[in-house]
C-alpha cells in the first residue's frame, strides 16, 4: 500500500498537470483576446503559507478562479502585476483552494477537471419539493474549508453568486471569526462582459479585465459576524455604498 505522503505527492503532480493544461488553454483569452490589468500583487509577497483567505466579488463560474491561479503562479515566479510569458506553468503554485458550489462542479467533465485543480465543493442549496432553497454551509463543508485554511490559501466568494451586489453570506464571517485568517480583499471587473456565465466562452472580445488585490484587512475577530461581513462586502466593493455610486463608478472599474 502507498503511504499518505506518496498519495499526496501524486495528487500534487495531478494538480500541477491540470494547472498547466488549463493555464495554457486560458492564457490567450486573458492576455491576447482580452486585456488583463493586475494591481496590488505586492500585497501577496509577504503572506504566510497558510491561513490566508481571499474574498472576492464573483462574475463567472470559472474565469475568475482561472485568473487568480494564473496570478498566484506568476507571483511565485516573482512577476509583479503582470503575467508575462507563461513559463510559470512549468512549476505552478498549487498551495491554494477555492470554494465552489457542489451543484456547479458536478455539472460536466470540465467541472470535474476544475475540482481536481483544488475546488472545495459546498452545498449552497437543497431541494424542497420542486423548488431550490438557499441555506448556510453544512458543518462538514465548513470543516473542509477549515482544514484547507490550516495549511493553504483559500479563495471564497462571499456572495455565492455571480449577480452583482447580491448580499453576502454570514458563513464567510463565521469562517473568519473561527480561524482568524489573514483576509485579502480582491475586486475583479470586466469578466461578465468578456465571457459567458460559466467563463468558458467569449462573449465580447477586446474587453479590459481587471483584478485588484487590496491590503489585508484589519479585522476585529471578536466583532459580531454582521460587522465582519459588512467590512468584507465594503472591501470587495459590493456593499450598498458602492451600489449607490451607480454606473459612473462601475464604468471605471468594469
Amino acid at each position: 500500500m502507498s503511504t499518505l505522503s506518496e498519495r499526496l505527492r501524486r495528487f500534487r503532480i495531478v494538480r500541477k498537470l491540470v494547472y498547466a493544461i488549463v493555464g495554457l488553454v486560458s492564457y490567450p483569452g486573458l492576455t491576447i483576446v482580452n486585456k488583463l490589468k493586475i494591481s496590488g500583487t505586492e500585497h501577496l509577497r509577504k503572506l504566510p503559507k497558510g491561513n490566508v483567505l481571499f474574498v472576492s466579488n464573483h462574475q463567472t463560474y470559472f474565469a475568475d478562479v482561472i485568473t487568480f491561479l494564473h496570478i498566484f503562479c506568476a507571483v511565485k515566479w516573482r512577476k509583479q502585476n503582470k503575467l508575462g510569458i507563461p513559463y510559470y506553468l512549468l512549476n505552478p503554485f498549487t498551495n491554494v483552494y477555492y470554494v465552489a458550489a457542489e451543484e456547479t462542479m458536478r455539472a460536466s467533465w470540465i467541472s470535474r477537471l476544475f475540482t481536481m485543480a483544488g475546488a472545495l465543493t459546498v452545498k449552497r442549496t437543497w431541494n424542497n419539493g420542486s423548488t431550490e432553497v438557499r441555506r448556510g454551509l453544512d458543518p462538514s463543508d465548513t470543516r473542509k474549508i477549515f482544514r484547507a485554511l490550516s495549511e493553504s490559501w483559500v479563495i471564497t466568494f462571499p456572495q455565492g453568486t455571480t449577480k452583482a451586489f447580491a448580499p453576502g453570506r454570514k458563513g464567510t464571517a463565521h469562517i473568519i471569526k473561527q480561524n482568524k485568517p489573514v483576509v485579502v480583499p480582491v475586486v475583479i471587473g470586466g469578466f461578465w462582459r468578456a465571457f459567458d456565465k460559466k467563463g468558458l466562452k467569449f462573449k465580447k472580445r477586446g474587453t479590459p479585465l481587471s483584478v485588484t488585490f487590496k491590503a489585508p484587512l484589519d479585522i476585529d475577530y471578536e466583532a459580531p459576524a454582521e460587522e465582519i461581513l459588512a467590512q468584507v462586502m465594503d472591501a470587495i466593493e459590493q456593499s450598498k455604498k458602492f451600489m449607490m455610486m451607480g454606473a459612473h463608478h462601475w464604468q471605471t472599474v468594469i
